[in-house]
This record gives C-alpha cells, sequence and structure tokens, in this order.
C-alpha cells in the first residue's frame, strides 16, 4: 500500500490547507471555553498516538526516540505520555439503541403499512410489536427504557397501548454532551475518508460536495429543503440495505464498520477582510444587492 511520502512540498501544502480546516474547529473550541495553550496540550498524546500507528505500517519499532522524530513532540513528553496511566483509545460509538429500535421502525418494511409509511404498533406481542422491535436488537435493555427516552424525545406518543410514531427520522437530545459526541464522531470519520483519499493509494472512498454561490436568502432555503428531502431518501434506502448485511454477515467474522452521512452549510460568500460563520442563512432577511459573478459557480 503507498502513500504520499513526507517532503517540504507536502508539509507546505497539508499547512496551508490545515488553517482553512481548523478555522470552524477553532471556533468551536473558542465557544467553549478552550485556549490554544489547552488545546496545544491535547495535541501531544494525539500527535504521538498518530506517529505510533505511522511506525506500525513500517519496520521501524516505536520507540521513544522514533515516536519523538516523527511526531515532533519532545522525548521528555513522550516518555511522560507513555508513563502516564493510557485511557482506552476514543472509538466512534454505536449509535443509541434508542436510535437503532426507531431507525428499525421507520425503515423496515415489516414495521411499514401498505402505504409505505410506519405502522402504529402494539406495545407488546409476539409479532410487529414495539416489544418485538425493540428484543430484536437488544435483551440487555427492557423496552420501558427505550420507550421512556423515545417519549422524552418527543418521537412518539402512547394511545391506549399502543405506539404512534411522531416523526420521520431519530432526533438527538438536545444534551451538549450526546450532541457533541455525534458532531466529532460524523467529523472524524469524514476526515478520514478524505485523508484516506489523499494519501494512501488505495480504493477511494465517497466524498464529495456541491458547491454554488451567487445565491439569494430564498435560493438557500430552497435548496435545503431539497437537500434534506434527499438526505430522507438516502437515509431509508442506505439504512434498508445496511440492515440487509448486517443480517446477513452476522455468521461472518466481519470486524468493518461504516458510516454513511450528508451535511448542507451556507453563508455570505467571504470578502477580503470579511469574518466567517455570521451563523446559517437558511430563512436569513434578504441583504443589500452586491456585485457577483455574473453566473452562479457549482462545483461537484
Amino acid at each position: 500500500m503507498r502513500r504520499v511520502q513526507p517532503s517540504a512540498e507536502n508539509a507546505e501544502l497539508a499547512l496551508r490547507e490545515a488553517a482553512q480546516l481548523m478555522a470552524p474547529l477553532a471556533r468551536w473550541l473558542l465557544r467553549h471555553g478552550v485556549s490554544y495553550s489547552g488545546f496545544a496540550d491535547m495535541l501531544k498524546p494525539v500527535f504521538v498516538e498518530a506517529a505510533r500507528g505511522e511506525l506500525a505500517q513500517g519496520p521501524e519499532r516505536a520507540t521513544q526516540s522514533a515516536l519523538s522524530m516523527l511526531s515532533g513532540v519532545h522525548r521528555k513528553d513522550v516518555r511522560a505520555i507513555e508513563q502516564a496511566p493510557h485511557a482506552a483509545p476514543p472509538t466512534p460509538s454505536r449509535p443509541p439503541l434508542a436510535s437503532q429500535v426507531f431507525t428499525r421502525w421507520m425503515t423496515d418494511p415489516r414495521y411499514r403499512g401498505t402505504n409505505g409509511k410506519p405502522r402504529t404498533l402494539a406495545r407488546s406481542g409476539a409479532r410487529r410489536s414495539f416489544e418485538a422491535l425493540c428484543r430484536e436488537l437488544s435483551n440487555d435493555v427492557h423496552p420501558r427504557t427505550v420507550l421512556d427516552e423515545l417519549l422524552r424525545l418527543g418521537l412518539v406518543a402512547l394511545d391506549g397501548e399502543k405506539l404512534v410514531p411522531l416523526a420521520r427520522g431519530f432526533v438527538p437530545a438536545a444534551q451538549l454532551d450526546e450532541m457533541t459526541a455525534i458532531f466529532s464522531a460524523n467529523a472524524a470519520d469524514h476526515l478520514s475518508a478524505a485523508v484516506s483519499n489523499l494519501t494512501l493509494d488505495v480504493p477511494k472512498f465517497l466524498e464529495q460536495s456541491i458547491y454554488a454561490d451567487g445565491l439569494t436568502p430564498e435560493s438557500i432555503e430552497h435548496l435545503h429543503r431539497a437537500a434534506c428531502a434527499v438526505w430522507a431518501d438516502a437515509f431509508e434506502a442506505v439504512v434498508t440495505q445496511a440492515r440487509e448485511r448486517v443480517d446477513l454477515d452476522r455468521q461472518s467474522d466481519g470486524e468493518q464498520r461504516m458510516r454513511f452521512g450528508v451535511y448542507f452549510y451556507s453563508e455570505p460568500a467571504a470578502r477580503a477582510g470579511a469574518p466567517t460563520d455570521t451563523g446559517p442563512a437558511v430563512g436569513s432577511p434578504p441583504r443589500a444587492p452586491k456585485r457577483r459573478e455574473p453566473r452562479p459557480r457549482i462545483k461537484p
């Protein structure tokens, strides 16, 4: 497996583009009270562990000297990092059970009516009940616990002994720690796909986007609605096929994981010296006309 080789030119290229990549991350950190010094201290073990992973791909042993040389972290800091109690390395977690249950309810043909919409489910019963649905995914958590979470999130309503879905997709709880964990897992896998595409001579991951400018707030709102509709269809299609593959691979030794996502973002087009990240433009009031390109640019 060939990979991009370190060089002065490649380092300059990576640092130049990293500045743009880091800008929204820096805003996120500052808004949470994290300064540069705190972030830099956190990066030391991250760079050391990344260096350890790189060294593991070659013949060189991951000695403290080798880790220090590759990562640029001082050897005394490498030593302190290695001597510190090692926490379990961060790994993307599976979606919460409530999310898994609700997603299967919304997408599995067994739990949808002839009109294609999710069925109202009996709370208990042998077939096509909420209890049976929960048991398909886990016997470790009582269905009542899952139900309480879905009720708390406002995704279902109780109608006697029946459950009525109130939404089409699972929405995470409005708790900062849960939303932040989802954000970091999604962004990390997005970056991992791009880094693999840029640095390794292996089959490329899907990692594309569409860009257009010269748009009014009304057009942004229209395109945002269109993107949400397309995602809803893609979500159902890929979830259905993913569930089929999980069932097919259940008896195998498969250890691979995947994540498929989409995003939409808008802001006023950057001008020299103008601040960025003024907030989403969806639903914003019209702005005064400004000079723009004669025709919008659309880039895949």
